[in-house]
């Protein structure tokens, strides 16, 4: 039963965060497109492994960089050097699997396009 409800509360909190963030939903149109043209080249199960794990880190990391703000918010609500650095840096993980997962997706959709011509 806590189970149950463990999974009601992170249920919840994605929704929340689907209807507070308007980046994540930026990146949840992303994602669906991705599997969309993934469908549509008929990717391998490789293929689709790195994909799946692409979206999920980014999305992932996507929440993570926000719980992490809103709680440097909540507790210096104020401008604070230190505070700046660890949102920063939070931020930076994001761009850099946002980053690899590009490239990730150029390699395995390049040679998709390329046949298509």
């Amino acid at each position: 039963m806590r189970f149950i409800h463990s999974l009601g509360f992170a249920i919840s909190g994605i929704k929340q965060f689907i209807l507070r963030e308007a980046n994540f939903r930026i990146q949840l149109i992303i994602a669906l497109f991705v599997t969309v043209m993934g469908i549509y080249f008929q990717f391998s199960k490789i293929e689709w492994i790195v994909i799946l794990i692409c979206v999920a880190l980014v999305l992932c990391l996507e929440m993570m960089n926000s719980a992490i703000e809103k709680l440097c918010d909540l507790v210096h609500p104020g401008l604070h050097a230190t505070i700046k650095l660890i949102k920063d840096i939070a931020a930076g993980a994001v761009l850099i699997a946002a980053f690899i997962s590009f490239i990730c997706g150029l390699i395995i959709f390049f040679p998709h396009i390329l046949k298509l011509f």
